[in-house]
């Protein structure tokens, strides 16, 4: 069977690179609307409704707009935004996370795809929290560098224009300052913690990639664990799986000088 897929916001960053993905998949066939009607809200509308499956790539007001538009019981959706990664009725697309979450994934209606920031988090913290090393009211801090393509489109003009500041002086700079970054409600829902983390994030000179950090004060929490009993919990949640893997034992004082 062919799956129909249409991605709605085809043309930006994120459905660029889904659709290259899935362009040589025999198994999918993509739709887009014709060009002569981009602009008719119709035309969307029809997409929406005919697709065995939507991809959202699309700001969280989009994405909200566009679920409104489908009417079609049988359609399925994965939502790249934001707009739905807490919601009720909505199944968060990180296998991995839980017993159970991958055939809950598989067979959901609505998929809301993790942020990129709260999956390393969640895949840290879960864990430990589940297990008892970390309370879920521990003050937990998280640091992270990402790529600059995370940033859209208007990040990536800025990082790659010749001309603009940023081009010739900016190798890593701090953001979100004010502490309310988007992904904050679903790393405390999906780690299980209490409150949100206190979250750093910075972006780098470098395409895309991650660095996820959770420093972790073993002598302070509770349970006073040891690193072996930290490491035994990640890899006894992880035992088995194919996209999460530990590192092995050995020390890594520091990563590579660019």
């Amino acid at each position: 069977m062919v799956a129909r897929v249409f991605i709605d916001g085809e043309a930006g960053t994120t459905g660029l690179q889904i659709r290259q993905r899935l362009a040589d998949r025999t198994d999918v066939a993509l739709t887009s609307i014709a060009p002569e009607r981009r602009k008719d809200p119709e035309a969307r509308r029809e997409q929406l409704n005919a697709a065995d499956v939507v991809i959202l790539c699309l700001p969280d007001l989009a994405a909200r707009e566009a679920i409104d538009l489908i009417t079609t019981a049988s359609v399925r959706v994965i939502d790249a935004s934001s707009a739905h990664r807490t919601a009720t009725d909505w199944i968060y697309g990180f296998p991995e996370m839980a017993t159970g979450q991958r055939e809950g994934v598989a067979s959901a209606q609505r998929v809301s795809n993790p942020g990129c920031y709260a999956t390393g988090f969640i895949a840290l913290v879960r864990p430990l929290v589940s297990a008892g090393l970390v309370p879920a009211d521990w003050p937990v801090s998280v640091n992270a560098v990402s790529g600059y393509s995370g940033g859209g489109r208007a990040m990536i003009e800025e990082f790659e224009d010749a001309a603009s500041a940023t081009f010739t002086t900016a190798r890593f700079r701090a953001y979100a300052l004010a502490l309310g970054h988007k992904h904050l409600p679903e790393m405390a829902k999906y780690a299980g913690l209490k409150r949100p983390p206190l979250f750093t994030p910075s972006v780098g000179r470098f395409y895309n990639g991650m660095i996820v950090e959770v420093p972790l004060p073993l002598y302070a929490l509770p349970a006073a664990p040891r690193v072996a009993d930290v490491r035994a919990v990640l890899e006894a949640a992880y035992d088995g799986e194919e996209f999460v893997t530990l590192a092995n034992r050995r020390p890594r004082p520091s990563t590579p000088s660019p």
